[in-house]
């Protein structure tokens, strides 16, 4: 029996593929041999470049916070590299999560080097020739950055994969994965997942959307190329890719990939945030060594004031300035400081903290001073007082308008705030007294060359800054209790104050806040809000205004840094609608003022106990007077057009000054009215033609003048 053998012989084509593979599998051996010896070469130089041996090294920018931690402005580092300080925590959860999937899925599990990427990276490179994939690990690109040295070469790429395995032994994984986050480059300065966040979507990356995220990871492969704000095509292509592989890898659903497709990429950078600038550089200044700088701002509060500010200034004129200042007045803390309108606006002085520029205070003084008489029992808010042209020794104040009221209350005196009452006051409170109590309030008065105090302290002679104001106000809102401000710049406690020093008596300060009040409102204000005063410096250089709360005290100066005087610039006009403003903006509803102390005498005029009643000084010599009555309106000699001829005829007002009301008006001898308290009369003349006024005051005194009327 014959046996077939058939006899198969090999094709050409197997017997080239067996060779090819056993080409490749011999490779693959030498390379993996090479990689180990390579390993050991590593083990051998790893203490030649040994890693940092805390986060601390790589220096970050500096940084102003707000009292809740939010960032009111970074500085650069030395090199003008914005580099924030960051922590995980800080950072989105889905940013993360795509970062390992698309650039280490072995993070947590290798040591520094991940083998079977390297593994296949490899034979990628054997089979094509090029490179198709890297295998580099967050950990190695941590040592790339950190050293800052190239690593193209093989000599580099060992130094690199070194340094690597140190920083495994040196910092956990999640060390090195903040170091990551701080160093990974953005494009031009940026560095730090914190400051591109910041440049290019205006917001901290705690809270990404998916596509924000994917644009993130992108970036630091080709910071340069795919700039968004060089290139936004070749951003959203970067950025697209990482949507698909997040896709494929689970990471992301293909709803979720498809939408964050369509969302908008950044064309340009966002300048970082510059809140509460001038604070910010007392603090960096105060605490050199810092890195965080943390004060009492509240960041939302101080962006809309400073909003606020701009806004109103561009309104009021060019070379103008604002401050705003607002504290809590409670615990002192200073929440928001606008030191000006605009810190690079050069033609408005921007740079210059006006703040705690010293300035004339205008009228903002008078309420201590009445709060002075009050506390010493010379006045009640309903006592009268005679507003009339008065002289001390040479000084003689007048009004504002250049009016004069007569008789009014102190409430009237204040709320309108008639300057001649409120000296008369002051001669008799002492103007030593009134300086002693600005510094129980911690301000700071600067009298001119270091003179004694006199009385033109009480209309404003004596520098003091908005922020001393505020915190006058703010003693007066406490019950008289002084108010030490903080603000957080030096790392400093809040000063403690000397409460049994008050600034005023309670009831004092209570009869004060009570008036305040009362004053009208500006334009765009709702009486009884707010308890405030105006106050308007000598040539119309300042305009103020301060108010306050059962909660908090806002202070506004507006004028020009120079000092120049600016026509029409009044505390009413130009400072009280930012003022009220200012509130709304804290909040549309507001804190109680403090109610009435035991003791607080609540009663008209005529209620008051006798010596309250009226007003006296406590030394009449020292008030010089013109005592005799004079008719100060019509002039002797006059004609007066009251339209007798066109046969509409108004009548003929008569004004008083000096004398002792009340007074008894006479027209050509025949009484025409005795008001009680007020320094004029009106009469209706039968006629055109001369007439003779003459008035008796209480005294006995008289005037008498003659005018013709017409």
């Amino acid at each position: 029996m014959t046996t077939d053998v058939q006899i198969i012989h090999a094709t050409p084509r197997r017997r080239t593929g067996r060779a090819v593979l056993g080409i490749f599998l011999l490779l693959l051996l030498l390379l993996v041999a090479t990689i180990f010896a390579g390993l050991e070469f590593i083990r051998d130089i790893e203490n030649r470049f040994p890693a940092p041996k805390d986060t601390q090294v790589f220096p970050t920018s500096r940084v102003v916070v707000d009292r809740s931690d939010r960032l009111l402005r970074p500085f650069t580092i030395a090199n003008g590299r914005w580099r924030l300080p960051v922590e995980k925590a800080d950072v989105d959860p889905h940013f993360l999560d795509m970062l390992i999937a698309y650039e280490d899925k072995r993070f947590f599990e290798h040591d520094g080097i991940d083998m079977l990427a390297l593994l296949r990276a490899a034979g990628q490179f054997v089979t094509s020739g090029h490179i198709v994939s890297g295998a580099s690990t967050l950990t190695m690109q941590v040592a790339r950055l950190a050293s800052e040295q190239q690593t193209r070469s093989p000599d580099g790429k060992l130094r690199q994969i070194a340094m690597a395995r140190a920083l495994e032994k040196q910092f956990s994984k999640d060390e090195i994965l903040k170091i990551y986050l701080m160093l990974a480059p953005y494009g031009g300065n940026l560095e730090g997942i914190r400051a591109a966040s910041l440049a290019y979507f205006g917001k901290e990356p705690k809270r990404l959307t998916v596509a924000e995220a994917a644009l993130l990871v992108a970036l630091p492969q080709s910071p340069e190329a795919r700039r968004p704000d060089r290139d936004r095509a070749a951003a959203r292509a970067a950025r697209d890719r990482v949507l698909d592989r997040m896709e494929l890898a689970g990471v992301i659903d293909g709803e979720t990939a498809a939408a964050a497709k369509h969302e908008r990429v950044p064309e340009a950078r966002r300048a970082f945030p510059m809140l509460a600038a001038h604070l910010g550089q007392a603090a960096l200044k105060a605490q050199p060594e810092v890195s965080v700088l943390k004060l009492t701002i509240d960041r939302e509060l101080q962006a809309s004031l400073e909003t606020l500010a701009r806004e109103r200034i561009a309104a009021l004129g060019p070379k103008l300035s604002a401050a705003i200042v607002v504290a809590d007045h409670r615990s002192g803390n200073i929440l928001a400081s606008v030191g000006s309108a605009g810190l690079f606006e050069e033609s408005r002085d921007g740079f210059v903290d006006m703040t705690r520029a010293l300035r004339s205070p205008g009228s903002t003084l008078k309420p201590l001073i009445y709060g002075l008489a009050f506390e010493q029992g010379l006045a009640h808010p309903e006592s009268l007082i005679e507003d009339r042209p008065t002289a001390f020794a040479g000084y003689a104040p007048t009004n504002f308008d250049g009016e004069y009221r007569g008789t009014v209350t102190i409430r009237e005196a204040l709320t309108q705030s008639l300057n001649v009452p409120a000296v008369v006051v002051l001669d008799a409170v002492g103007p030593a007294r009134l300086v002693a109590r600005l510094k129980r309030a911690a301000a700071h008065p600067m009298l001119p060359d270091l003179s004694a105090p006199g009385l033109a302290i009480g209309l404003g002679g004596v520098g003091l800054s908005l922020r001393d104001l505020v915190a006058v106000y703010g003693s007066i809102a406490r019950g008289g209790t002084p108010l030490a401000l903080h603000d957080g710049v030096g790392g400093k406690e809040p000063p403690v104050v000397d409460e049994g020093s008050p600034v005023l008596e309670r009831s004092a300060a209570w009869y004060v806040a009570d008036i305040l009040a009362d004053v009208p409102p500006p334009v765009n204000g709702s009486p009884g809000r707010i308890a405030y005063k105006t106050g308007t410096s000598y040539g119309y250089r300042d305009a103020w205004a301060i108010g306050f709360d059962g909660r908090y005290v806002v202070g506004v100066w507006i004028g020009r840094p120079d000092g120049t005087p600016v026509s029409g610039l009044s505390g009413l006009t130009s400072a009280a609608p930012v003022l009220f403003e200012a509130f709304d903006r804290i909040g549309p509803s507001r804190v109680p003022l403090l109610g009435p102390p035991p003791g607080t005498i609540e009663a008209n005029t005529a209620e008051l106990p006798p010596p309250l009643r009226r007003f006296r000084h406590p030394d009449s010599q020292v008030v010089a007077r013109d005592t005799d009555p004079e008719i100060a309106f019509p002039m002797d000699g006059a004609a007066v057009d009251l339209g007798l001829a066109a046969g509409d005829p108004g009548p003929l007002v008569i004004k008083i000054r000096n004398g002792e009301p009340p007074f008894t008006f006479f027209a050509n001898g025949v009484p025409i009215g005795r008001p009680p308290f007020a320094r004029s009369e009106t009469w209706q003349p039968d006629g055109a033609g001369f007439v003779t006024l003459s008035v008796v005051d209480a005294t006995g005194r008289s005037d008498r003048i003659t005018v013709f009327v017409e």
